[in-house]
């Protein structure tokens, strides 16, 4: 049986999966890292710790498919990557910087200026990338103008993928994919756009090279071929990132169908034929193909609110959340929807879509007597998923209704919280074999480039669907009521945050 090893660099752990040709996961292995805070604000990793893990966790997949009773080649090892990260590196392509993640909001002052200005409402619009701190937009103009000696002496602005293809090839390459999410690529014609670029004084030369996500390397480093057991002629698929990515391995890629995917933070996206933006530049519009985008938005705050609670509230005995997940929702279910009457706005790590506002808070109202911890993890679900559907609902306003969401990340191994999602969506919600979707994507793109397959798409619904939750009204009506306090609570808020 061959095979294509997807790698999915992710915020806490990069992760690789061999996939058979039917999509059906045959070995993974997973490697966690810390995300590195010296100050606050600042969330930054170290790109050889990160490097080390796409290299571990390729070996371990290929040593434990050489070890199977499986018998088959490995025809490909394809990409995907998390959004918005900016490394600074220098002629010999040595990092002058940690790689700033997404979750980092030192930029915000530059951002906040930029924000409301017509320049930044071109840059949006040509861009399709909102003005916020997570963008490397917004992450160059704080390095110009608090790092100049990092920025004057940088060769090359880079994200993590494009490190590690550069030190397993030792060329410059991004793809499409991941550059739209930059805020200085004009989608529309896929190339950099020179105002952008203009703003925060740097050239496309310091930049690296467009290529689509179907471009294909082979002539792998020896060294690093012999340390993964690959053949150095082993197609590399750079593939795209993982919010575009979740998308085609949800298989969420027709009219009326939205992936939502909650990981550390958290997604809602549909896929359509030509970009799209906002008036009131609440969504985003990146890259997959020159006749496919995907719109939609993040929201900062996920997973990592439970984990939040978990690790300061509750004796957990270093137990890892993906563990705890199952056991917080079901405290939550032992308490009707609406959790009694509290609200929680989950802006913890401020907030990107819909509101971009980096200095959002997180926020307990309607505390009483009567709520107990059950009703705390509730609340912080709701929260989490009203986030969401705010996005939601500025999705549908501006490319059309959503009939049914596919779902991806930890979450969707909590039946508790997915049925919570059809509720407040009052959606059909659908959950895929495989909760993995931004590997199951880079596989599929894998499988494109290596032209195993046409088009994005590897099955029908009846092949991989395991599970369909319906809404239920009742709830719906107690979850919009409490979602409408939510939205005023937030706009009462915004200038004391």
């Amino acid at each position: 049986m061959d095979y294509v090893i997807a790698v999915d660099i992710g915020t806490t752990s990069t992760k690789a999966l061999a996939f058979g040709l039917r999509g059906q996961v045959l070995a993974e292995h997973r490697i966690s890292y810390s995300i590195i805070s010296p100050l606050p604000a600042y969330s930054e990793q170290d790109p050889e710790v990160l490097f080390d893990a796409v290299v571990n966790a390729i070996r371990e997949v290929s040593q434990m498919m050489d070890k199977s009773s499986i018998k088959g080649s490995v025809l490909g090892v394809s990409f995907s990557s998390a959004m918005h990260g900016l490394l600074a590196v220098d002629k010999e392509g040595k990092p002058l910087s940690n790689c700033i993640i997404w979750a980092d909001t030192r930029s915000e002052r530059f951002a906040t200026q930029l924000k409301g200005t017509a320049l930044g409402h071109d840059i949006y619009l040509k861009t399709g990338t909102p003005i916020h701190p997570m963008s490397p937009l917004c992450k160059l103009g704080w390095m110009k103008e608090n790092r100049t000696d990092i920025f004057d002496s940088a060769h090359k602005f880079i994200s993590i993928k494009e490190y590690v293809f550069f030190k397993l090839f030792g060329r410059y390459l991004i793809d499409v994919s991941i550059a739209s999410a930059t805020g200085l690529l004009e989608t529309d014609k896929q190339q950099w756009y020179g105002p952008a670029l203009s703003l925060v004084g740097i050239s496309s030369d310091q930049l690296s090279a467009l290529v689509p996500i179907t471009y294909t390397l082979r002539g792998l480093d020896v060294y690093y071929a012999n340390l993964m057991q690959l053949p150095a002629d082993l197609p590399f698929i750079i593939g795209g990132s993982d919010g575009c990515l979740a998308n085609i391995g949800a298989q969420a890629t027709r009219p009326g169908v939205a992936s939502v995917t909650i990981g550390t933070s958290g997604a809602i996206r549909v896929v359509s034929a030509k970009p799209a933006r906002d008036a009131k530049e609440r969504i985003f519009s990146y890259v997959i193909s020159a006749d496919m985008f995907v719109l939609g938005g993040a929201v900062n705050n996920g997973g990592n609110i439970l984990q939040w609670f978990q690790e300061g509230f509750i004796s957990s005995d270093g137990q890892a959340l993906e563990e705890a997940i199952p056991l917080l929702t079901k405290k939550a279910a032992s308490v009707a929807p609406g959790a009694n009457g509290l609200v929680f706005l989950p802006y913890l790590s401020g907030e990107r879509a819909p509101h971009w506002d980096a200095k959002a808070k997180g926020v307990f109202f309607g505390v009483q007597m009567q709520h107990t911890q059950a009703h705390f993890i509730r609340a912080m679900m709701e929260g989490i998923l009203f986030g969401l559907y705010s996005v939601g609902k500025a999705l549908e306003d501006t490319s059309g209704p959503i009939d049914r969401i596919f779902v991806s990340g930890g979450f969707a191994k909590s039946e508790d919280w997915i049925q919570m999602l059809a509720d407040v969506f009052n959606k059909h919600v659908l959950v895929r074999k495989t909760v993995e979707s931004s590997a199951m994507g880079a596989a599929i793109v894998g499988m494109n480039a290596l032209q195993i397959i046409e088009g994005f798409e590897l099955y029908n619904d009846q092949d991989v669907t395991i599970s369909s939750f319906v809404p239920k009204p009742a709830n719906h009506a107690v979850y919009i009521e409490n979602f409408k306090l939510f939205e005023r609570l937030y706009t009462k808020l915004k200038d004391e945050f």
